[in-house]
């Protein structure tokens, strides 16, 4: 069975052959960011419209997986380091808590 790119796109990650800095520049810190921000707006702009608060809190969450899964894929590497791990952790706690 061939394997899709949606789901190669995941394995690849996983199995570590991303490179280590496209994975925590690019993915994790550039798409993930803009990803968390889209989602967070998202949130607000129905809170204001005026939809209940749970609609809010699951658009804000809604990223979290994605995260989750790319916070792990950094720790993963073979090619961490303190730094990077340290980075990847902040990351993850800052776009959970914000």
């Amino acid at each position: 069975m061939k394997s899709t790119a949606f789901g190669n796109f995941f394995a690849r990650r996983w199995q570590g052959q991303v490179p280590l800095a496209a994975l925590l520049w690019r993915d994790m810190l550039g798409v993930g960011t803009l990803i968390n921000i889209v989602a967070t707006v998202l949130a607000l702009a129905v809170m204001v419209q005026g939809a209940h608060p749970a609609v809010a809190v699951a658009l804000h969450f809604a990223p979290l997986p994605y995260n989750v899964f790319l916070f792990a894929a950094v720790w993963r590497s073979p090619h961490r380091d303190v730094v990077t791990g340290t980075i990847a952790a902040v990351w993850l706690a800052a776009v959970t808590l914000i």
